[in-house]
């Protein structure tokens, strides 16, 4: 089982989160159709169309190095007994302002988005940085971290992402934002 980051109306009327009927996402099914698309956003692009929802569990290593927090999709700042898991529509933007600014900066490096690519990007956003010193040493470690808990001694994970699918990562939450949706991180 994994994570499912699904589009719920905001606030919650009642006991339970209301989830956001598909035709708002409807037209994300036009990515499917659009030349050279690599297969992996299609089927995101669909996934989301057809249901409003991103299985968001391959993206949270990425997006937790990208935003520099941890379980950001999992909706977890927030002990379970005090909230539900549910990213609202400012944390919605937050995030995808945060992979947008990154695929804006990683385009230069290449279509492909790796663990190398990755670093790199970050590497050189941080670089200019006022903290400079102390962001690097945060990214360092938090690379190192990533290495290990990939198990294979020292190796680092195998993402293969592309700018185009995180941009249809990203256009998901800022749907969500835009259109005043919740999150509701189904796990």
């Amino acid at each position: 089982m994994g994570l499912d980051n699904v589009a719920v109306h905001w606030p919650r009327t009642g006991r339970f989160y209301d989830p956001v009927a598909p035709a708002e996402f409807v037209d994300f099914g036009e990515i499917v159709d659009m030349p050279r698309i690599s297969a992996p956003t299609a089927a995101l692009a669909e996934l989301i169309a057809k249901t409003g929802t991103v299985r968001a569990t391959a993206y949270t290593e990425l997006v937790d190095l990208i935003l520099g927090l941890e379980n950001v999709l999992y909706a977890t700042e927030n002990s379970a007994e005090d909230e539900d898991p549910v990213i609202d529509p400012d944390g919605c933007s937050w995030i995808a302002e945060g992979v947008e600014k990154f695929v804006a900066r990683h385009r230069p490096f290449g279509e492909a988005v790796t663990f190398e690519s990755v670093s790199e990007v970050l590497r050189s956003l941080l670089g200019d940085g006022r903290l400079a010193e102390q962001q690097l040493r945060w990214l360092d470690s938090r690379l190192d971290k990533l290495r290990d808990e990939s198990g294979e001694s020292g190796e680092p994970p195998q993402w293969n992402f592309t700018c185009a699918e995180l941009s249809v990562l990203a256009a998901f939450y800022r749907r969500c934002a835009e259109r005043g949706f919740a999150v509701y991180a189904d796990a």
